[in-house]
């Protein structure tokens, strides 16, 4: 697929400037819509990376999380819990990797009712290829050093915060 052609002009700080002139300001507007685009490049920049290996990026993070697991399996409600995502999503992502040979899954021991999700050789490896493969390309962040990175992450942190992601507690 072809990149789209660059602008001449910032289109975000030009609906910046007409949305002052039409409503007054709004730093806020600016602000969202410059998050919403950068997830857009972001999410198409680390996409392209994973593609290869048969992933998206929702099935790259649950593979990591898997491997940062002591035994490299969860239950299906876990993922769901630590990657903040809804039940139904788990269970395309993990059906997903599971047809590509990278996760199989089997009964909970602990619970009569849940199943536990495995990362399988194959899986770590292609984790692990694919992360090297995004390390190299700063996941798409290669226009920040670690320094401006840390501030990213510290600035949108309160956000989080705020919708109850985690307890700081």
């Amino acid at each position: 697929m072809p990149k789209p052609l660059s602008l001449s002009f910032d289109p975000i700080a030009r609906a910046d400037e007409l949305w002052q002139r039409r409503w007054g300001p709004a730093p806020s507007m600016a602000a969202i819509t410059s998050i919403m685009r950068a997830h857009q490049i972001l999410l198409a920049e680390v996409d392209a990376v994973v593609k290869p290996y048969g992933l998206t990026f929702a099935r790259y993070e649950a593979l990591v999380l898997l491997t940062f697991s002591q035994h490299g399996e969860l239950p299906m409600s876990k993922i769901g819990e630590r990657l903040m995502v809804h039940p139904t999503s788990v269970t395309n992502t993990i059906d997903r990797l599971e047809r590509a040979g990278l996760v199989a899954r089997r009964p909970n021991p602990n619970d009569g009712r849940g199943t536990l999700a495995s990362i399988t050789a194959k899986g770590r490896e292609v984790c692990d290829a694919a992360t090297r493969d995004l390390m190299r390309v700063d996941f798409g962040l290669g226009a920040y050093d670690a320094e401006e990175c840390a501030e990213i992450f510290a600035l949108l942190r309160p956000l989080r915060l705020a919708a109850h992601d985690f307890d700081e507690g």
